[in-house]
């Protein structure tokens, strides 16, 4: 044991000399300690015995020890507590990071459907208009088509001597006309079936935009 762990402390007036290898502070910082504590119990238990006030001295530090050993066990169970939860807080983290990574794909995923529901509704938009422009103007055809009948059937009627050919030219006539007929009938079925998916995908777009 070297000399410097050799102190000369002052405890209730009395000097001691300490050696252990612990340093002089710490070494000092105890016998203040203890000095400490025994007058505290002198000035509430006043006219005791020196010894007394040693052991009643000794006990207040035994007992501020366990104190403190409790207290350190206590730490570290609320330690250990504290690690479990921590853990299980980043699981948790982990796993809402996941999920906000899962959340971030399906939104995206639902924005580019979307985005080709418009496209592909802007398109039937689009059929749509040229076949309903190419329904009036057959439509405006069959009209003049059928102004053109009902003059030539005026002719046909004032023009006796001429039956055979004008007979011949109703007939074509005719035939032109169901065909225009025919063919008008084609453009609206057409322009109903254009409608009906044209409401569908606006159905569904509006579906989306109410979900997203």
């Amino acid at each position: 044991m070297e000399d410097n762990n050799r102190v000369t402390v002052k405890i209730y007036g009395q000097e001691y000399t300490i050696a252990g290898d612990k340093s002089r502070e710490h070494i000092i910082k105890v016998a203040d300690h203890v000095n400490m504590r025994m007058h505290e119990i002198e000035k509430v238990l006043s006219g005791v015995s020196i010894s007394s006030l040693a052991v009643l001295s000794a006990i207040n530090v035994a007992d501020d020890y366990f104190t403190v050993i409790e207290n350190l066990s206590s730490l570290r169970s609320q330690n250990e507590q504290l690690e479990k939860d921590s853990q299980h807080y980043i699981q948790l983290w982990d796993e809402a990071k996941k999920s906000f990574l899962q959340y971030k794909e399906d939104a995206q995923a639902s924005i580019e459907q979307k985005e080709e529901l418009q496209r592909m509704f802007n398109e039937k938009t689009v059929d749509l208009d040229r076949t309903t422009m190419s329904l009036r103007q057959l439509e405006a055809k069959y009209t003049d088509l059928l102004q053109k009948n009902e003059e030539l059937s005026n002719k046909l009627k004032t023009q006796q001597e001429d039956r055979v050919s004008d007979s011949s030219a109703l007939e074509e006539m005719e035939a032109k006309c169901k065909d225009m007929e025919n063919s008008f009938f084609d453009l609206q079925m057409e322009n109903i079936r254009l409608k009906s998916d044209l409401d569908k995908y606006r159905k569904i777009a509006d579906e989306k935009r109410l979900t997203d």
